[in-house]
């Protein structure tokens, strides 16, 4: 027998409205312009302010309206309000000249490498079947330059979803005429065969040679010690001196692993400062935000327009009614949406302005070995704000300063302890790490209890496992991978 029972329960829930301001604080200077464009495109009630002109010839208009008592008057002028707040509800940008010319992001050309790959396809003497088959294989190349599904595989796709009855065999032969093409190593099934492509390449190109014969020797049969290290191992096993091997290394070091990178399919986007850190004269900071493309926000005028045409209209109509409440809805949101932008340029400001305020001397330098030891808790203890809304303000945020563009994330780092009881950023000791081993000795280098042992007599209490965390962050290899002849 089923039981009925009645529970009470408290929960918190974000409205759609907060998860749209959460979302917009996260967006960069570039990613807010679209974001604003787009919100431009779905609500007709949004519109750009080009002419501050606009809104004073609309609130004197807006001044004149006349009073009505019915539902439907009361209606419109609660709608007409939000045309007499145009100008309390602009889009604040605090650094923008209306006299300046509007720039765009400037972004690269670019050819994908499946389109280069193709274009060369069409001007190679193949049947239309090869021509079809290499199609096909050209498609399944990934963006590093590889062809990672087995022939097998691929040889099944083509009869399943294709209709196209092929074998390992046939594939290969089209696969070889691939490989002819640029950028040498294109289509290669691993890396030994990438490099051996590009080694044959280059005979074809430069004519045979002892060194490039012994290159092919070694990636065939030896990889696997060349990529160790195991120069003694490998010089014993090919028969060869140090000085001959050193040459071969250079031919090797000179091919590409990775021939797709070229042609990857990427954008270049460049960085656009979300904020500008300038130093006064008296040693203080002017904080503002980078709002050179973004645009002032108004509500559309011709909403208003709509408006007054439905005064002449009978007031006892459903349709009317149903408009007006759609016209009423999209302000809302238009209004609502301008408001956010405000809030959100606020909040980036109150951030920023604190992790200033925090890391002054690093600010006034540029030198990374001034940077106090800070965390996202810091901040939002700071402005009162939770931990996860700092973290948005940061994430992909960059800032101009006198000294050059920087990541906000490069503000915030780890403290460590020295021997004389200072705790300095963990920024500093990754540095100071980095210049142990560019300047280490390339022919034995320093492992890493070696290089915990040096910073240990620099003053910083740091165990072994700290210095290998940070050396695989900066993406520095173990001391045997270092090794050079």
């Amino acid at each position: 027998m089923l039981k009925q029972s009645l529970n009470q329960k408290l929960q918190q829930k974000l409205s759609p409205q907060q998860i749209q301001f959460v979302q917009l604080l996260q967006l960069n200077t570039t990613e807010i312009i679209n974001k604003v464009d787009e919100e431009i495109a779905e609500n007709a009630a949004l519109d750009k302010n080009e002419d501050d002109s606009d809104n004073k010839e609309d609130k004197n208009e807006e001044n004149n309206s006349e009073d009505s008592s019915s539902e439907e008057d009361n209606l419109e002028a609660e709608l007409s309000d939000y045309m007499n707040d145009e100008d309390n509800f602009q889009l604040y940008t605090p650094n923008y000249n209306q006299q300046e010319e509007r720039k765009e992001i400037p972004i690269a050309d670019f050819k994908t490498l499946y389109d280069n790959l193709i274009e060369q396809l069409n001007t190679m003497e193949l049947t239309e079947r090869q021509k079809e088959l290499a199609n096909h294989l050209i498609g399944m190349i990934e963006e590093d330059g590889y062809l990672r599904r087995p022939l097998k595989s691929i040889a099944y796709d083509l009869a399943f979803i294709n209709n196209i009855t092929t074998n390992e065999e046939e594939l290969a032969t089209v696969l070889k005429e691939i490989q002819t093409i640029d950028p040498p190593g294109i289509g290669a099934r691993n890396l030994e065969e990438c490099l051996l492509i590009q080694l044959e390449a280059k005979e074809k190109e430069e004519g045979e040679s002892e060194n490039i014969d012994l290159a092919k020797t070694i990636i065939s049969s030896h990889i696997k010690l060349l990529a160790n290290k195991h120069y003694e191992k490998l010089m014993k096993n090919v028969g060869i001196t140090k000085d001959k091997l050193k040459e071969i290394i250079n031919v090797i070091t000179h091919l590409n692993p990775k021939p797709g990178e070229s042609q990857i399919n990427v954008k270049t986007q460049y960085i656009t400062p979300d904020f500008l850190v300038n130093q006064l004269s008296n040693g203080e900071f002017e904080i503002s935000l980078n709002s050179h493309n973004t645009p002032h926000l108004k509500i559309n005028r011709g909403f208003k327009e709509k408006l007054e045409s439905y005064k002449a209209q009978k007031k006892e109509n459903k349709k009317l009614k149903d408009e007006l409440q759609f016209i009423k809805q999209k302000l809302d949101n238009a209004k609502w949406f301008i408001e956010a932008i405000k809030q959100r340029q606020q909040t980036l400001l109150m951030t920023m302005s604190t992790i200033v305020d925090l890391q002054k001397p690093f600010f006034k330098t540029g030198d990374y070995t001034k940077l106090t030891p800070m965390i996202l808790k810091d901040i939002a203890e700071k402005i009162e704000m939770d931990i996860s809304t700092v973290s948005r303000v940061v994430s992909s945020k960059y800032a101009q300063t006198d000294n050059g563009i920087i990541p906000l994330r490069d503000c915030f780092s780890e403290g460590i302890m020295t021997t004389s009881g200072v705790e300095v950023s963990n920024k500093e000791v990754k540095r100071i790490l980095k210049e142990m081993i560019e300047n280490e000795s390339k022919k034995k280098p320093l492992t890493d209890e070696k290089l915990t042992t040096m910073l240990n007599k620099k003053g910083y209490n740091i165990a072994r496992r700290t210095v290998a965390k940070y050396r695989e962050q900066m993406k520095i290899p173990v001391a045997r991978l270092r090794k050079e002849l």
